[in-house]
């Protein structure tokens, strides 16, 4: 049902790169509906973690259509999230066409309903290409420890989740040893 409505525009943003558009999916009430359901049915965690923009676009419906989706900590480019003093967190990532930054705050996964010791994460996105960004992110996520009425929390994401999984770029051979993965759609032969 969903594979239908993607579109492809080689060469952008770069030559070599075979984009993948997504927004399609949302422009039907009805089908939208469905696949923020059906997402949310995907994620283990009650703490989503969504990069900017189209993992927001995906991400922040779940919250009001998914009952165990209690939290979502963006994820944004340098620059875009206010913060207090030792919040912010900045992670190295490796897309398919070049290196980058995000940034976090503790302070958005400390929001969020930790479950025993542990605010369990579910990492939320829209394209797993070659697993770049999303091993970065994962891994800076994985390292922090939120501090909460004085107890220490530790942080783990616990599954991976994407609209679309390209298969040819083995992304998920890259990110699985970290976390299991989950794609409502798989795309091969977008090279």
């Amino acid at each position: 049902m969903y594979e239908e409505l993607l579109k492809y525009y080689p060469g952008f943003p770069i030559e070599g790169v075979n984009f993948v558009d997504i927004i399609p999916l949302m422009q039907d009430k009805e089908i939208f509906k469905q696949l923020i359901v059906d997402l949310g049915a995907l994620v283990a965690s009650p703490n989503v973690a969504a990069p900017e923009a189209r993992g927001f676009l995906f991400g922040a419906p779940m919250l009001i259509s998914c009952d165990h989706v209690k939290n979502l900590i963006p994820l944004r480019k340098k620059g875009k999230l206010p913060f207090a003093e030792n919040d912010l967190v900045s992670v190295d990532i490796t897309k398919e066409y070049g290196k980058d930054k995000v940034i976090f705050r503790l302070s958005d996964i400390a929001a969020g309903v930790p479950e025993g010791d542990t605010f369990n994460v579910t990492f939320f996105d829209d394209i797993l290409a070659t697993g770049g960004t999303a091993r970065g992110i994962v891994e800076g996520i994985n390292r922090q420890t939120i501090n909460l009425n004085g107890k220490i929390y530790k942080v783990k994401v616990t599954d991976f989740v994407f609209i679309v999984e390209l298969d040819d770029l083995k992304g998920r051979e890259y990110i699985e040893s970290l976390a299991p993965v989950k794609s409502l759609i798989h795309v091969a032969g977008t090279d």
